[in-house]
């Protein structure tokens, strides 16, 4: 089956102590979209400028993502400069340029309307909303959120927190989101709110998932060569979402392994800068890593 992404498409400059990109192709619509090609079909709803290159369109295109919701507006395209730490687990942000993002107002085009599974990507709960509003009624809907949203827009996120089915968010936002101090406690405050599941992102120690049937943690694969995390929470999801879109049935066993899935995909994308490591992956290094840490977890 296939998928929708509504987000971001944006150039990211990027500092880490492995160096300097700049004006890598990015954004949150960008990387779920080259994660999860990798499992299935992939459509993509998001806006750029004038300046966005031909290279960019093709690169997409030429690995299965269908751009007919790629919307192109005088102007220039979203751009981030960020700056990692020496450890990369915390980065600061340079600079913003909305640019044409700054009032994306998205349309799904009507050979979308009946995609069975959707993610909306970080963005206001107003604009996730009216996405929903132009399906069909999707089969599986995952939204990820952020501090400010959180924080300026509390009402709008928990109307929609009770109409889509999943949750990805940080610790720091679940808890923020709840008011609560232990991760498992705001976990499962999170699910009263009206996802049937919630996937909390640990970064570097992996993840937690809640539901109301079963409460499940997974490490991260062991990545040595993380060179950018840029883009891993959105690689993250596009490998969990990819993998559910091509089983049977949204089971608790299949989000188990989509899970796992989203893991090994996020570690490919940490290895470059910008989208140059998910772009280049095919199936079998996502299998192989797989079943890597099937092994990790089991101890076998």
């Amino acid at each position: 089956m296939s998928l929708l992404v509504v987000g971001s498409t944006a150039f990211d400059t990027v500092e880490t102590p492995h160096g300097k990109a700049v004006d890598c192709l990015g954004g949150s619509s960008t990387y779920f979209g080259l994660a999860a090609r990798l499992f299935a079909p992939v459509r993509l709803v998001s806006v750029v400028g004038a300046d966005f290159p031909p290279a960019h369109r093709q690169l997409l295109e030429s690995r299965g993502v269908d751009l007919a919701g790629l919307e192109q507006k005088p102007g220039k395209t979203f751009r981030w400069h960020g700056r990692y730490s020496a450890d990369m687990n915390s980065r600061d942000t340079l600079d913003v340029q909305l640019n044409t993002f700054g009032d994306f107002r998205p349309m799904v085009p009507a050979a979308y309307r009946d995609t069975p599974f959707v993610f909306l990507a970080n963005g206001s709960p107003s604009t996730q909303r009216s996405v929903l509003e132009q399906m069909a009624r999707p089969k599986f809907c995952v939204a990820d959120t952020m501090d400010l949203w959180i924080e300026r827009e509390r009402d709008g996120l928990l109307d929609l927190l009770r109409r889509i089915d999943g949750l990805i968010v940080n610790d720091g936002e679940v808890k923020q989101l709840t008011g609560k101090t232990n991760l498992i406690q705001a976990g499962r405050a999170c699910l009263q709110l009206g996802p049937k599941l919630v996937i909390v992102k640990k970064g570097e120690h992996g993840c937690f998932v809640f539901s109301n049937f079963f409460h499940y943690a997974l490490p991260a694969y062991p990545t040595e060569a993380v060179v950018d995390p840029t883009g891993a929470g959105d690689s993250f999801a596009g490998g969990f979402m990819g993998y559910l879109a091509t089983s049977d049935s949204v089971s608790l066993w299949n989000m188990k392994r989509a899970v796992a899935y989203g893991t090994v995909t996020a570690s490919l994308t940490v290895e470059g800068f910008g989208v140059e490591r998910i772009a280049a992956a095919d199936r079998n290094v996502v299998e192989r890593r797989f079943h890597e840490l099937q092994q990790f977890v089991s101890g076998s």
